[in-house]
């Protein structure tokens, strides 16, 4: 049996969309658990079960993990996906393939700067190996990004839990071949697509690059405070920018991925 975890957040306009991506692709029995966030009861029947939850991601990755190894049987399979990820192709083969040699297939975000974790916007792991790693979504650990500065993020302990256990993953990379933003509206493998911020405001670590410089003396103990206030309001003009232009991408291609099942050949079709 297959079971797919999945956490929404403040908005069910990814709920329907996600369930009939995942009745178009997956030919075999599954059952849908989510954590649900702010969302409206009526949208608690979608899922074969549904949890209302607060706190971090992590946290609701976890809590849905638990639920499903206390039902499962060890050889299952769990595939946690992000609320506004989801199958564009019969993701079993990848998930069987790398499963046969490996502990767990995931996404690998090589492009934001070169993160090195399990990503759970898409990772599939058999019950009776999530729980000889006893995993953990947290984040925690830390690894040295592109630019050599000391990252974490959710998926950063399972990360460890893997280099602990000295075991091997699949990962499974961005195949875009246009890219209209560097990080968000990605496809992994061919076989999974991942909006990327689709419950909060876009801005990826990626997009800090292009942050305008900051005034220096910010440390002073004078006119330090003046500097501080200056740079706050920089980022905060510089971010809205950000956040306006990736917004409007994003419902672009969400009211296209609404009405074309084969949106994604856009991003990957030569």
């Amino acid at each position: 049996m297959l079971y797919v975890a999945t956490v929404h957040f403040r908005t069910a306009k990814w709920i329907d969309v996600q369930q009939r991506y995942l009745r178009r692709h997956i030919g075999e029995p599954f059952k849908t658990f989510g954590a649900l966030e702010g969302i409206p009861d009526e949208y608690y029947g979608s899922f074969d079960h549904a949890f209302d939850t607060k706190g971090i991601h992590a946290g609701k990755l976890n809590l849905l993990a638990s639920e499903i190894s206390a039902e499962a049987d060890p050889d299952d399979i769990i595939m946690f996906l992000d609320g506004d990820a989801f199958p564009v192709a019969d993701p079993m083969p990848t998930i069987e393939k790398g499963l046969r040699t490996t502990s767990l297939v995931a996404v690998r975000r090589d492009e934001n700067r070169g993160d090195r974790q399990p990503h759970p916007c898409f990772c599939a792991v058999r019950v009776r190996e999530w729980d000889r790693l006893r995993g953990d979504w947290s984040e925690g650990f830390i690894w040295k990004d592109d630019y050599g500065k000391s990252v974490t993020d959710v998926g950063g302990n399972l990360l460890r839990a893997l280099e602990r256990t000295e075991s091997e993953w699949t990962p499974v990379l961005r195949s875009n071949r246009y890219n209209d933003h560097p990080v968000w509206f990605a496809v992994y493998g061919d076989i999974i697509y991942h909006h990327g911020s689709g419950f909060r405001r876009p801005i990826a670590r990626v997009d800090e690059d292009a942050h305008p410089a900051y005034l220096k003396g910010g440390e002073l103990p004078v006119v330090g405070r003046v500097v501080r206030k200056i740079n706050a309001g920089r980022w905060r003009a510089w971010a809205e920018v950000v956040y306006l232009k990736s917004e409007r991408q994003g419902e672009k291609w969400f009211q296209l991925l609404d009405r074309d099942p084969d949106f994604y050949r856009k991003f990957t079709d030569p």
